[in-house]
């Protein structure tokens, strides 16, 4: 029961005036006792299908005419071009077959009405019924401009012959923090889910040198923002003999090269969600401004926010500076005491670590997050002492500057939250296909 035919391929004029067979769902109808008009959709587009009760006969005609929304049909017909029809083709039916029919007592339940009082689509309603949601038209596109953006991700690094390498989601200690881990119960001992792949990939830089990955990564955050969730997407890359500045070289280079894989393969997708194309492809073209966090501390005292010198800039802070930017920009040279203690200090000034977040405009904030890595066993050493935290879980990780240390850089980006950028949405939940934050785990 193979599909040869899909409703994009006769849009697309392939088969005008031909006899074809679409299989698809029900997106709509309405009629008449004589002729109905089917809005078939299958997963690369929509188009109306008309049946008439004299050709169809009685008992197809009642069929059709009964059919609820998703219901799954196969419709024969002949493609007609017909330019007041969306897609410029309709079908004239011949014949009509109901494949899935939907149960009477349990219709559809993701009405537009129910998606515009969603405002956005994301009200509980619409998450406890996530499985229905991924076949509206809107999370649709959603789907494949994320798919998009991780070919595009794939793309970039093996172009540049950086291997794909895997990580353990089992850890045994933080990378980002201890707040944040998740702590499984493991075989008697405890484990946690891993918040990055990167203690790890350093481990391999040595074997690899140019290495990348895209895999979850769990936050046990309670944070509650358009952009935050417990398990998201995290494309991450090492790197050895890398400066800071280097690092943010591919940063700038993936980013830009996901704006340019977008507009050549979902400009339909992007303009039907309301994006500007020159917008995406101005982020695909012009090179991303840096500056340095002392600068970033002056402009947000200025606009009279409450920061002082030597604190984290959270999202809060993160969304004021990038009202006045057009394109991402890269922060660069915190303070050692906002950053981990991986992250290698200034050899010019030892306040600061050679490190790098890149902000996304249109107050989407930080998408990565990155820098040079402490290298030496003498720093890694003093690095921890200094944060009071035992060497006992990194012992490997210390292992590995004892035996050929380089020096090295790398750099996590939020996939979900490039998706949620590029596309425009309201909220990070729109753009991955079953969200998980604090609040749930279902369905």
């Amino acid at each position: 029961m193979a599909k040869d035919i899909w409703i994009g391929d006769v849009q697309n004029g392939d088969h005008d005036g031909a006899e074809v067979e679409l299989k698809g769902w029900v997106k709509r109808t309405r009629g008449s006792n004589k002729i109905r008009f089917v809005v078939l959709r299958d997963s690369t587009g929509t188009i109306q299908c008309v049946a008439k009760r004299d050709a169809v006969g009685d008992e197809q005609f009642e069929s059709i005419a009964s059919a609820l929304i998703e219901s799954s049909v196969i419709i024969k017909g002949t493609v007609n071009v017909d330019e007041r029809s969306d897609g410029g083709h309709e079908l004239i039916v011949s014949s009509i077959e109901i494949i899935g029919p939907v149960d009477p007592e349990r219709p559809f339940p993701i009405t537009e009405s129910a998606m515009k009082a969603a405002d956005g689509g994301e009200t509980e309603f619409l998450l406890d019924n996530r499985h229905l949601y991924l076949r509206t038209s809107r999370m649709t596109t959603m789907l494949k401009m994320r798919s998009s953006v991780f070919g595009a991700i794939h793309s970039y690094f093996r172009d540049l012959d950086f291997i794909e390498y895997q990580a353990p989601n089992f850890v045994a200690g933080a990378v980002e923090g201890g707040s944040t881990l998740f702590e499984v119960p493991y075989f008697g001992r405890k484990a946690y889910l891993t918040q990055s792949w990167q203690l790890y990939a350093e481990a391999a830089m040595p074997a690899l040198e140019r290495l990348y990955t895209i895999a979850p990564s769990f936050r046990a955050e309670k944070s509650r923002t358009r952009r935050h969730l417990t398990e998201f997407w995290h494309a991450e890359m090492e790197i050895a003999w890398a400066t800071n500045e280097e690092v943010m070289a591919h940063g700038e280079g993936v980013v830009r090269h996901i704006a340019s894989t977008l507009l050549s393969e979902r400009s339909t997708e992007l303009e039907a969600l309301g994006r500007d194309l020159e917008l995406i492809g101005r982020y695909a073209d012009t090179p991303f401004p840096r500056m340095r966090y002392d600068e970033a501390v002056e402009i947000l005292q200025g606009k009279g926010v409450d920061v002082s010198w030597g604190q984290d800039l959270d999202y809060s802070k993160e969304k004021i500076l990038t009202q006045d930017f057009d394109v991402p920009h890269f922060l660069t040279h915190y303070p050692k005491i906002a950053k981990p203690f991986y992250h290698r200090e200034d050899p010019t000034d030892d306040k600061y670590v050679l490190c790098h977040d890149l902000l996304a405009p249109e107050g989407y904030g930080e998408i990565i997050g990155g820098g040079e890595r402490t290298w030496s066993e003498e720093e890694i050493l003093a690095r921890l002492a200094e944060e009071g935290t035992s060497p006992e879980a990194y012992q490997f990780y210390i292992d590995t500057r004892s035996y050929g240390g380089v020096p090295h850089g790398g750099f996590g980006l939020g996939v979900d939250r490039v998706c949620s950028w590029l596309s425009g949405a309201d909220h990070i939940r729109e753009v991955i296909p079953f969200p998980r934050d604090s609040r749930r785990v279902t369905p």
